[in-house]
């Protein structure tokens, strides 16, 4: 099933996210925790692709295994930052041959020790061009990410904006927000990309926090405001691994209530692979999902 019309039903929803694994050697643990994830029944399930491509065999293994095992719909991440266009091209055929309808489509982080490089000889700078690409080429679903933050490395939002407007006039059929952690955020960008006449599904992606070493990365990926609310959480329960863990599930739940409070009808968490803490999140909002 296209995501796209899992997102126009008239009904709250819920989805995951989870990673392949890097190697071999950990791909049935992954396996396993995705597993337990899909038998949750979310609306459906993205699965990540490595910077540089270097997981997506596994993305695509994982997300052919929770369709076929599990009915759940998946979503494949494809990333195009300094990759051939023969090479993303080959991973498409992939996909089609797999049977995966819906593609999100990204830039993708740059490599590690490919910060510095020129960039101005790869084939794809931007996720429009890979948007383009997913459209010549087959009939998918495709997504694209947003930052109500704004990207790291735009300008200024209104950059953004015209950005992500053009990824969508492109061909994106729906957007997913990366991380954040106060709600307003949100409501306030999801007002300006509508002034700008951006009209697509947006789905809220929520982070539960449940250890404290998490706090960092969260701000480096995305440079994510931590309202004080959440940094007397992390002050005070920090040190508690069990207690770190139930006040990140507990406040990760309570945005995804507002979120649904305030007309938002799917929300996507990033799970990082923790069945326990999906589940957890899906128990506390079983009767606002019918669940």
């Amino acid at each position: 099933m296209k995501i796209k019309d899992l997102l126009n039903q008239d009904k709250l929803s819920l989805s995951f996210e989870v990673f392949p694994p890097k190697t071999e050697t950990g791909f049935e643990s992954v396996k396993t925790a995705t597993e337990e994830i899909a038998k949750l029944r979310p609306a459906f399930m993205s699965v990540t692709y490595g910077a540089g491509g270097g997981t997506s065999k596994y993305t695509l293994d994982i997300a052919q295994n929770i369709k076929k095992a599990y009915g759940v719909p998946t979503l494949a991440h494809l990333t195009c930052v300094s990759s051939s266009k023969a090479t993303v091209r080959e991973k498409i055929a992939q996909m089609k041959a797999a049977g995966i309808e819906n593609v999100m489509a990204l830039r993708g982080d740059i490599p590690a020790g490919m910060e510095n490089a020129d960039r101005s000889a790869w084939d794809y700078q931007h996720a429009v061009e890979l948007v383009h690409e997913l459209k010549a080429v087959g009939d998918f679903c495709i997504g694209g990410a947003c930052y109500p933050e704004v990207h790291p490395e735009s300008a200024c939002q209104k950059a953004d904006i015209a950005y992500l407007k053009a990824k969508v006039e492109a061909g994106c059929d729906f957007l997913t927000t990366q991380m954040f952690f106060d709600n307003n955020l949100l409501y306030n960008f999801l007002y300006k990309i509508r002034e700008a006449g951006i009209t697509v599904p947006v789905v809220p992606g929520i982070m539960p926090i449940t250890n404290a070493n998490q706090v960092e990365r969260a701000i480096k990926l995305s440079g994510s405001f931590m309202p004080q609310r959440f940094k007397s959480i992390v002050d005070k329960f920090g040190n508690d691994p069990l207690a770190m863990k139930q006040a990140g599930i507990a406040y990760a739940t309570d945005q995804i209530i507002d979120l649904y409070a305030n007309g938002i009808k799917n929300v996507h968490v990033y799970s990082m692979n923790k069945p326990e803490v999906a589940e957890k999140i899906q128990s506390n909002l079983s009767d606002i999902l019918g669940k």
